[in-house]
């Protein structure tokens, strides 16, 4: 039996649950080898929102290879992880069966072959799209107290800190020189991926102490565009 795996992470994720990509892995791989199953190709979206199914391309080709399989199985950490809407899980869950191709999601510990299990899977859909709504309504209700009181809104760009009337921004001289040598780097014809390679390789630190990614690298050149 051919199970696949798709496992996602964006940096809200990691700051709030705090599953990482290799902990999703072994999740998934223990579970193909616990119940019998053959892990195939694991299907991996980093850094990205689980908010739209469509502009996640890994998940597009882990849909597309385990419903070639037929009669396989899609194995997720989460259904979070797959999904944060309800019409999203849903349809993704009826390429699924229409394809002969059950779905697993260990957090919630639902398995489609059975009838209980796929009621149980169309139930926490709705409950997962809810908790995303109120977890929205409470932070626009949050940024809208902080524009109230003149304070800034949105997270604090990288060669930059928070000056003390919490508004401006203040250079950061140490990051200002990594801006520098981002933006020197790209000029000698660097890739995005090199850039990071080499802020890692060097030992620099980002500004929440994760490692450099290409994403990372393509937001600072945008700002400074």
């Amino acid at each position: 039996m051919q199970a696949t795996g798709y496992i996602r992470v964006s940096t809200e994720g990691q700051a709030v649950d705090g599953v990482s990509l290799d902990a999703q892995r072994e999740r998934i791989a223990a579970w193909c080898l616990l119940n019998g199953y053959t892990l195939g190709e694991v299907f991996v979206d980093a850094g990205i929102s689980g908010k739209r199914s469509d502009n996640r391309p890994a998940l597009q080709d882990a849909l597309v290879n385990v419903c070639k399989a037929k009669g396989g199985v899609l194995v997720v950490y989460s259904l979070s992880r797959l999904a944060r809407s309800t019409k999203d899980t849903l349809q993704i869950a009826e390429r699924l069966e229409r394809a002969g191709v059950d779905l697993v999601s260990l957090t919630e510990k639902i398995d489609t072959t059975t009838a209980a299990g796929k009621m149980v899977f169309r139930m926490l859909a709705v409950l997962n799209e809810f908790e995303r709504d109120v977890i929205s309504e409470r932070t626009a209700t949050a940024l809208q107290c902080k524009k109230s009181r003149g304070e800034r809104v949105g997270t604090v760009p990288y060669g930059y800190t928070l000056g003390a009337d919490s508004m401006s921004l203040v250079p950061v001289p140490e990051e200002q020189a990594v801006l520098g040598l981002v933006r020197d780097l790209r000029q000698a014809g660097e890739s995005m991926r090199a850039i990071a390679a080499e802020l890692t390789a060097r030992g620099i630190p980002t500004k929440n102490g994760d490692t450099w990614k290409h994403s990372t690298i393509q937001r600072i050149l945008s700002r400074a565009a």
